[in-house]
């Protein structure tokens, strides 16, 4: 049976890729910090393969011991501060774990076996935003990044930093440069899901209007699900690389309103919707659109879920949802 550690259990990403994981047969262990943490009886709830391990991303000899203990096949580095306007406001938080998080994480697994003689196979989330004021329309593994905020600038040194272990210490070490990737269970404060959530409750009469920075952002939008597979794919493989993970199509936050609005019934949304400068960033990513020829070809790899799909079954959720907690 393989052994799978992965950071950022909690998030969006780690609970799908945990239950992937554990369908393939895996032990799963998933890296909290302390026994405090309120998400920890979720997702071992949804994953009774799910053994939860302390450590901490700012904590070298934490992660030492979490590797140590679980002794795992494969390490996926999931973890980070990743909302990108709580970047703005806490910098060198993101930078401590963001950043200097993958470091330790990869110093762990080279401590305790990361080389070829005992080969812990090695996953780091990078994202689009390292491109940020993109240099080329769509963006592949060789565009050159331009980090237009404190998360990008540490996701950019992450990324950097696990190819530099590749290369200096023979680490099977992976890179997805993610774009953006959503689902039903995104957080409230990103800006899809506070979209989805707000509709709900607009339709049930419980809120009047959604307050929304800026509309023009163009954005590549897959859902998270079909995303770790990629994750996965990249570490069956017998060479380690880096992989851009996108749809291939950019839409804009107003064609997710378009499409969000219509799914219930509106025909328009902008009586509903204010602008709130609060919500702009002070750097702001106009346009990304990923190229994921590599992965495709490489991988096999593919996105399933269709841009409509993916606002249809957020909106569906959260409409079950609000309608539940109402009738309590």
């Amino acid at each position: 049976m393989k052994r799978a550690l992965i950071t950022g259990i909690t998030g969006q990403d780690g609970r799908y890729l945990s239950e992937f994981l554990a369908a393939k047969g895996y032990q799963v262990y998933g890296l909290v910090h302390g026994q405090a943490n309120p998400k920890a009886a979720l997702v071992e709830g949804e994953n009774p393969r799910l053994e939860l391990v302390e450590g901490d991303l700012r904590d070298l000899p934490s992660l030492i011991a979490a590797v140590e203990q679980v002794q795992p096949d494969e390490v996926y580095n999931l973890g980070a501060i990743s909302f990108v306007q709580l970047s703005f406001r806490q910098p060198e938080l993101t930078a401590e774990i963001t950043g200097l998080g993958v470091l330790r994480m990869l110093e762990a697994v080279r401590i305790v076996g990361g080389t070829q003689n005992n080969p812990i196979r090695f996953y780091q989330a990078s994202s689009s935003e390292m491109f940020g004021k993109v240099r080329e329309v769509p963006q592949t593994e060789a565009t050159p990044f331009h980090p237009r905020s404190p998360y990008g600038v540490a996701k950019m040194f992450g990324h950097n930093i696990a190819v530099n272990y590749r290369e200096a210490y023979g680490i099977h070490a992976s890179s997805g440069i993610l774009f953006n990737h959503e689902s039903e269970r995104r957080g409230h404060e990103f800006v899809t899901r506070k979209i989805t959530s707000s509709l709900a409750r607009i339709k049930l009469g419980l809120q009047d209007s959604i307050s929304l920075g800026n509309l023009e952002a163009r954005r590549d939008w897959g859902h998270a699900a079909d995303y770790v597979e990629a994750m996965w794919l990249m570490l069956q493989q017998e060479e380690p690389g880096d992989y851009v993970v996108s749809t291939g199509e950019t839409h804009s936050i107003r064609e997710f309103l378009d499409v969000a609005f219509r799914l219930a019934g509106y025909d328009s949304w902008e009586p509903y919707v204010r602008h709130d400068n609060r919500f702009d960033r002070p750097a702001e990513v106009d346009l990304l659109i990923g190229d994921a020829s590599k992965a495709r070809d490489r991988l096999g790899w593919s996105p399933k879920v269709s841009f409509e799909e993916l606002v249809k079954r957020m909106y569906e959720n959260d409409l079950a949802l609000e309608r539940r907690s109402a009738a309590q």
